[in-house]
């Protein structure tokens, strides 16, 4: 390709030539703007968690989805925080998140009375009366996390089960087929939240 025709088209392009060597994107003006008629590159996050890593065996059923407020994703923030400092990989934390939007909808929910179930609590609906720590301890989003994530751990192949599965064998549930229907949900907070 002739010289000047390759310079006008990487000047088009945004690039520039100098010496055989490609530049990237021209830079900004010193005062931030863009050079005129070069249109700003989008930064794309390439370290976004694999969709076969957080949904291995793809969805089970139906699923169900629901529109989130400040709170409840201040809550998934939490349990990708736990799951993080636990050690544990994406895939446990699209597992506890399915888990606490079934159990609470993402809700930090105390003792509710009559429409308690039992002496439940908690993101997880866990119960003080069962040995997961006191109603303070377990409607603390990192304390309640971090003994699901613990649960989790003493299930052998945990890893390798559908999200269904491994919920209940933590949670023992009376409806334990209700996890799968969040499991998409789950991992799109995952992908959204993991690297934020």
């Amino acid at each position: 390709m002739n010289t000047i025709i390759r310079k006008s088209m990487l000047s088009v392009a945004g690039l520039a030539f100098a010496g055989g060597v490609f530049a990237g994107p021209i830079a900004g003006h010193a005062d931030g703007a863009a050079p005129v008629g070069v249109k700003p590159v989008a930064v794309v996050q390439a370290d976004k968690p694999d969709t076969g890593k957080l949904i291995p065996h793809g969805t089970q059923g139906a699923q169900s989805r629901i529109a989130l407020n400040d709170e409840q994703t201040a809550n998934v923030k939490a349990i990708i925080a736990a799951t993080k400092k636990a050690g544990m990989p994406e895939r446990a934390a699209v597992i506890s998140i399915g888990t606490s939007l079934q159990e609470s909808k993402l809700e930090n929910l105390g003792h509710l009375g009559d429409r308690n179930d039992h002496d439940s609590q908690g993101l997880f609906q866990q119960r003080p009366s069962s040995g997961w720590g006191t109603p303070e301890q377990i409607t603390d989003p990192d304390y309640s996390t971090t003994a699901f994530l613990k649960g989790l751990k003493q299930v052998d192949g945990w890893q390798d089960m559908p999200l269904t599965v491994a919920a209940q064998t933590v949670q023992v549930s009376a409806y334990p087929d209700a996890y799968a229907q969040w499991e998409q949900q789950a991992a799109d907070l995952v992908a959204q939240y993991w690297n934020s």
